[in-house]
């Protein structure tokens, strides 16, 4: 019977479908049947790849997390260059992007998910936030080593600071993304200490 979906593109298609889902009306619209629709295709497609729909969940969002990895890399490589308030702030606008922000809420409220998403990466912190922190941090350690930021800062605490201003600074959709200005005034003011001592 024809499911509108190639096997071998079903996941792909299905996380895409499900993003497209999230994306235009949140993640209480996020169901099996809003994603098969979405996605062009009977109901149990779905239920051909995944045990249940939260296994499908699980597997999207670590899908979209790896996707991070990138950015991170991004991040890592522009250390020593530029300045570092205008590579945090780029970093921050491009890791609290539309999908990132989106995915957030729908771990943070279900249950099943968030516990299936520590199971599948122990001591992983609520997946996106994780592997933004683990971005950032890396990123003012490898700063910190380069002298740009003084020997005594405290990377966890920084950290913190940039990652959940950031995210609340994201977190709102519906007027938009913040503007550059408004990310870099917090970047700036998160590392105004650290940045403007001599390192020891």
């Amino acid at each position: 019977m024809p499911t509108g979906v190639h096997l071998r593109d079903a996941r792909q298609q299905l996380f895409d479908a499900a993003e497209r889902v999230l994306l235009r009306d949140g993640p209480d619209a996020l169901t099996s049947r809003a994603v098969t629709d979405e996605a062009g295709c009977a109901k149990g497609v779905l239920h051909r790849y995944f045990s249940d729909f939260d296994a499908f969940l699980t597997d999207l969002v670590l899908d979209r997390a790896a996707q991070l990895e990138t950015q991170a890399s991004a991040l890592r490589e522009s250390a020593g260059t530029g300045t570092v308030t205008d590579n945090l702030t780029t970093a921050l606008t491009t890791l609290f992007g539309p999908v990132p922000v989106a995915v957030i809420p729908l771990v943070t409220f279900r249950d099943e998910l968030r516990a299936r998403l520590r199971r599948a990466t122990p001591g992983g912190g609520i997946a996106i936030l994780a592997q933004v922190a683990t971005a950032i941090s890396a990123y003012l350690a490898d700063e910190r080593e380069l002298g740009r930021i003084a020997a005594d800062a405290d990377i966890d605490s920084l950290t913190l600071s940039l990652v959940g201003g950031g995210h609340l600074l994201f977190a709102d959709r519906d007027p938009g993304p913040p503007p550059t200005a408004t990310v870099d005034k917090l970047v700036t003011t998160v590392l105004a200490d650290v940045v403007q001592r001599r390192p020891r």
